[in-house]
């Protein structure tokens, strides 16, 4: 992970969720641990989160198990008297394996009170998070005094909800803006300002948490390989749909993976679903089908979408070559072809539904990250860059 902190959506605060809501309502303290910065080879992403508990309980993780001693010592201070800390943990020495990180990176991790007295705002949020709402939450992480802890809560355009606020109109209007721009990517990261807001001054640092809903992995094609990378869609917190024209092959019973099976024609279900506003730039296609009668008018509309993560479609390199003709013939350019991945998936010399669906995801985790798909054994150097 690079400097700064970029990662994904909310997915640590969502496991931790549910216990900490549960004491907050019940006006008990607990002590929240959140990564908000990462660096070199990090073991979690920005927005993992862990709970220490007004019990003494443990709940969740911010490095795998590298620091979290020492994260819970923290806590209890934190909880002991109410002052929040930024904490950064770096790599270990030979003799301090429990306070360092084994793995040679470093995290920055931010621990605070939450109780209703200091997050009135942690049950709209909740709520927001359960239903799939968009929500992004910006905690002032680095900065003066009295600044440091406030938090301001984002919502979409147009969506009222509490609030908050860091206590200066101007830094508000500010983070407010970039953080809309953080969800509607759905990522986290810090945001750097002056003291009073200014966009490029320096002083005051504001970690951004994006709670959007899960993106989504559309798999077309009811085949035995599409179950496969449906389950390794919800792997890996992709919300699946599986789609095909033919009814008596799309059922839910075949496709337990998936959270919801469509019957309709390919390209008409993903032109209707772009028109609706349900496909982004988080949105994972997959062509199964192998067939020109489905796959080439699927492919037609899926090329022309604007912002799409991934575009994969099966078959061997004959049909890979007939699809490519007749998507010419169709008036598709090439630099619209371009953006298929086609045969799908990475050369791991796959053969079963299963290893096939990993060949699939190991291709779009390696290009969501930049990754070169090669044995890490083979190289040199870091293995996050």
């Amino acid at each position: 992970m690079a400097a700064g902190g970029a990662g994904g959506v909310g997915d640590g605060m969502r496991d931790v969720l549910d216990r900490l809501v549960g004491w907050w309502r019940d006006e008990k303290p607990a002590a929240l641990a959140t990564v908000v910065g990462t660096y070199s080879s990090a073991p979690r992403q920005a927005g993992a989160s862990m709970l220490v508990g007004p019990g003494g309980e443990a709940v969740g993780s911010v490095s795998g198990g590298c620091v979290e001693g020492a994260v819970y010592e923290l806590g209890q201070e934190v909880l002991a008297d109410s002052r929040p800390r930024l904490q950064r943990y770096g790599v270990s020495d030979e003799d301090a394996f429990t306070v360092g990180l084994t793995c040679g990176g470093i995290i920055d991790i931010f621990v605070e009170t939450v109780a209703p007295r200091t997050y009135q705002e942690l049950g709209a949020v909740a709520e927001a998070v359960r239903s799939g709402s968009p929500v992004a939450v910006a905690t002032v992480v680095s900065g003066p005094a009295a600044r440091l802890g406030k938090r301001l809560i984002v919502w979409p355009e147009g969506v009222d909800g509490p609030t908050g606020g860091t206590g200066s109109d101007r830094i508000d209007a500010a983070v407010r803006d970039d953080a809309r721009g953080l969800l509607d990517a759905g990522r986290n990261t810090i945001l750097h300002y002056g003291v009073d807001g200014q966009r490029r001054g320096e002083g005051l640092d504001v970690f951004v948490e994006s709670f959007a809903p899960p993106p989504r992995m559309i798999v077309f094609g009811a085949i035995d390989f599409a179950a496969a990378v449906a389950r390794m869609g919800s792997f890996l917190g992709y919300r699946v749909t599986v789609c095909d024209a033919r009814p008596v092959f799309a059922t839910a019973s075949r496709f337990p993976g998936a959270n919801e099976v469509v019957v309709e024609w390919p390209h008409r279900y993903l032109a209707a679903e772009a028109a609706a506003g349900r496909i982004d730039k988080r949105t994972a296609l997959c062509v199964l089908t192998h067939d020109p009668k489905f796959d080439v008018p699927l492919l037609e509309v899926a090329l022309r979408l604007p912002e799409v993560a991934y575009i994969g479609a099966m078959g061997s390199r004959r049909t890979h070559d007939d699809r490519i003709g007749r998507l010419r013939e169709a008036g598709v350019t090439d630099a619209e072809i371009a953006r298929v991945s086609s045969p799908i998936g990475l050369d791991l010399g796959a053969r079963t539904p299963e290893e096939t669906a990993v060949s699939i995801a190991a291709e779009m985790i390696a290009l969501h990250w930049g990754g070169a798909g090669v044995r890490l054994a083979d190289r040199e150097g870091p293995i996050h860059v």
